[in-house]
């Protein structure tokens, strides 16, 4: 038993919790693409509108989350995730009673204002418990929580919306964050290690003034968005695609067009996160390098959706293609705390959710104005370019840019240590 007395730890407890926030986090969001053909039979809805309820919710994120990010850098960490638990699973049980199209365009536009506030504070709270010998493993079960999430969250909705119609879902997924939330007082500490904290609260301006002189995190933030287009457009699309090509109902597309993503990008983040690990153990630069390779082998796996491939041949694709991003992924979050100093890691990744999830909403409605001329297939396949492009900028940062801003961050995070010291 003393061998695994770890899990029960102050630090990992914090990792168990997250993980299943983010579960929920990820599973409210998805719920909807997995009703959307639902949605068009009750609201007469077009294409366009239907890509129009992704987009929305990824563009309020955006907007968001670079303010989440820097009000998770001055204020409690802790109470930023149960806030923001507590509002999007209310939010999420509102769809259920949307009366028609644009209150449930105004209730995706909530969401996303209310999620946003998640990720950056879960992301920091977990680099202030975690050093770099354990930081990608822990981060990664954050990943494996929103994908699994995922997948709980697109089957839910589809059983629900098979049985007893598409509202059901979200009264079910609203009140499961509500309860876990209940529950945040046993597994989630009040406030941060001193020694992650700084003498002062982050201003807005100074991380910023920081962050946008570091050039890997350009890198990084080209990355989110080349990344955040491809994936959004499959998680908002896949299971229609998998609904009209292979006649499917929406409980087995739902669940068909989340598995194949997440379930293997879930074995590669955790495989992931204990590879990037070893490998950055004395040399953290090379997370990115690990991070380019995994892109560069998985974007080749989307070209089998040109032509009009079997299910079979779509199922392998999709299923390598996400064990190969699952792998990369795990190196993303930690190779941002490797380059920006504790007391700014909040806001780098509101900015880069802000990137990321503003280039998916146009990708997502770039899809649904395309698809009548171009089909699915064709726009999955396309998306190959997007991780092909992603591979060739981490590579150039890694080349060019990571080492110094490493030592940069590490002599920063020396000299707020000393002033928290003192002070």
């Amino acid at each position: 038993m003393k061998r695994f007395a770890w899990l029960l730890d102050e630090r990992w407890r914090v990792v168990w919790f997250l993980t299943l926030a983010a579960a929920l986090n990820f599973g409210d969001r998805s719920a909807m693409s997995v009703v959307l053909p639902a949605l068009q039979q009750d609201f007469g809805i077009t294409n366009v509108l239907l890509g129009l309820l992704g987009s929305v919710f990824l563009w309020s994120y955006a907007i968001g989350s670079p303010l989440a990010g820097n009000l998770a850098d001055r204020f409690s960490r802790s109470k930023m995730v149960i806030g923001s638990l507590i509002a999007w699973s209310t939010v999420t049980a509102l769809m259920g009673l949307a009366a028609g199209y644009p209150m449930l365009l105004v209730l995706r536009i909530a969401l996303g204002v209310t999620e946003c506030l998640f990720l950056p504070a879960a992301v920091a709270l977990i680099a202030s418990y975690h050093g770099p010998e354990t930081r990608a493993r822990a981060m990664s079960f954050i990943q494996i929580g929103a994908n699994s999430g995922m997948v709980v969250g697109g089957s839910v909705a589809g059983y629900f919306a098979d049985h007893y119609g598409w509202r059901v879902g979200f009264f079910v997924l609203g009140g499961a964050g509500i309860a876990l939330a209940l529950f945040s007082r046993t597994l989630l500490p009040a406030s941060a290690p001193r020694s992650a904290t700084s003498a002062r609260p982050a201003s807005f301006t100074d991380a910023v003034n920081y962050i946008l002189r570091v050039p890997s995190f350009y890198v990084l933030l080209g990355e989110s968005m080349l990344s955040g287009v491809g994936m959004w457009i499959f998680f908002t699309w896949l299971p229609l695609y998998f609904r009209e090509t292979f006649s499917m109902p929406m409980s087995a597309a739902g669940f068909a067009g989340t598995i194949m993503l997440q379930m293997w990008l879930v074995v590669g983040v955790l495989a992931g996160g204990w590879l990037s690990d070893r490998v950055a153990a004395h040399a953290p630069h090379r997370r990115m390098l690990l991070y380019a390779c995994c892109y560069l082998l998985g974007a080749p796996c989307l070209l089998l959706f040109l032509g009009q491939p079997s299910f079979t041949v779509v199922a392998v694709g999709v299923s390598v293609f996400s064990f190969m991003r699952g792998l990369a992924n795990a190196n993303d979050n930690p190779t941002q705390c490797e380059i920006v100093p504790p007391e700014y890691r909040s806001t780098g990744v509101g900015l880069m959710n802000a990137v990321a999830t503003a280039a998916g909403g146009c990708g997502v409605l770039m899809a649904g104005i395309l698809k009548r001329e171009v089909g699915l297939g064709g726009i999955f396949a396309g998306i190959s370019l997007c991780f092909f492009a992603a591979s060739a900028l981490l590579f150039v940062g890694y080349h060019f840019f990571l080492r110094k801003d490493i030592a940069r961050a590490q002599a920063r995070a020396v000299a707020m240590r000393d002033t928290v010291s003192v002070g």
